[in-house]
């Protein structure tokens, strides 16, 4: 049986951690800045964990990490 493939959007918007939870950043934060707050942009600088009820099937895209 051929390897499975990985799907090379996931594989550079998500990471897995050590722990096994899946590590994505936030969006909304590239362009049209001004209106946005300096307290919205620095809370959406840090990465974000994938929620457990999309876990699943973020991790069935990346079957080797």
């Amino acid at each position: 049986m051929p390897k499975m493939k990985s799907h090379r959007g996931s594989v550079k918007r998500f990471r897995v951690t050590g722990g096994g939870k899946v590590k994505r950043w936030h969006n909304f934060t590239s362009h049209t800045l001004e209106k946005k707050s300096s307290k919205r942009m620095r809370r959406l600088h840090g990465p974000a964990y994938v929620s457990d009820a999309d876990r699943r099937r973020v991790e069935h895209l990346l079957p080797y990490r």
